[in-house]
């Protein structure tokens, strides 16, 4: 049986314990190593799978681990070197990290929770937050005031801008987190939620927000992207999405003249992209 697998087999059954849990060394045991897991990077609540059609794979299991720890953990006082004070869950301690790393945390208010993984050649910007369950590959940088949401999957060389919000889901267990792919650009004052997918390379403008239920309009292509019961939504690879509306067309709203939020893609990724782009390597 893999570590893996009899780590799952152990979650599992303490989660099921409901508040029985409660003060058990083994279930103890259990979430630690599962947390150890995740701040690694040897687990993930989500990981590449392309052998499914979205590419993806939930680990549920992970997540129940993830709920699990809230379950176990004592509200206590805790510390940070630099002398501030929070109260939390035991089971969540702020991480601490090493020149030997490799991850840039930038002194100023920056956050990274116990059981969020961070690779060699990340930055985070004051003041950001990365929640715990979230994967940020090599060499993204995290802004100032993003949010990185739990059990968010953060690829490789991907820049979320200055207050960029990549949404959490730790429930329903079952449900898909953000993913925010490799070489994507998710600009200031942006907004991804509810298990939306952004593919490699796509460009998400300052000011647009994606969730479940804002369908996207493609202009180059000529179709509209919605999430449904059974898939998020999802942004193609290379796709460059701007904020843009739509009108209303009936009742008090077409009187008034309002209009309603509308993503629109209105090119794909091409040479002049990528010499706009040239600036974040140098940043890095």
């Amino acid at each position: 049986m893999s570590l893996n697998g009899s780590l799952q087999e152990k979650i599992e059954h303490w989660f099921a314990q409901g508040a029985e849990a409660i003060g058990n060394k083994d279930a103890e045991a259990a979430f630690f190593e599962l947390r150890g897991a995740l701040e690694s990077g040897t687990l993930r609540s989500a990981e590449p799978d392309t052998s499914l059609p979205l590419g993806w794979r939930v680990n549920a299991w992970v997540k129940r681990g993830i709920l699990l720890g809230f379950r176990l953990g004592q509200m206590v006082e805790m510390g940070c070197p630099d002398g501030f004070r929070f109260v939390d869950k035991a089971t969540y301690p702020a991480r601490r990290f090493s020149a030997a790393d490799g991850v840039r945390v930038v002194p100023g208010g920056s956050s990274i929770r116990s059981g969020a993984y961070l690779a060699k050649g990340v930055v985070v910007m004051p003041p950001a937050y990365v929640n715990v369950g979230a994967y940020v590959d090599e060499g993204t940088m995290v802004d100032s005031h993003a949010l990185v949401g739990s059990c968010a999957q953060i690829g490789s060389r991907v820049h979320l801008s200055a207050a960029a919000q990549i949404g959490g889901v730790l429930e329903p267990v079952n449900a898909s987190p953000v993913i925010i792919e490799d070489d994507a650009l998710v600009g200031g004052n942006t907004g991804v939620y509810e298990g939306t997918i952004v593919r490699k390379r796509a460009v998400i403008a300052a000011g647009t927000v994606l969730t479940r239920g804002t369908p996207v309009y493609d202009l180059i292509k000529d179709e509209v992207y919605k999430a449904t019961a059974e898939s998020p939504l999802v942004i193609p690879e290379g796709a460059v999405v701007v904020p843009g509306s739509r009108a209303v067309t009936r009742g008090k709203g077409a009187e008034w003249g309002l209009s309603v939020a509308a993503p629109v893609i209105v090119k794909y990724r091409d040479e002049k992209t990528e010499l706009s782009l040239v600036l974040e390597d140098v940043l890095r």
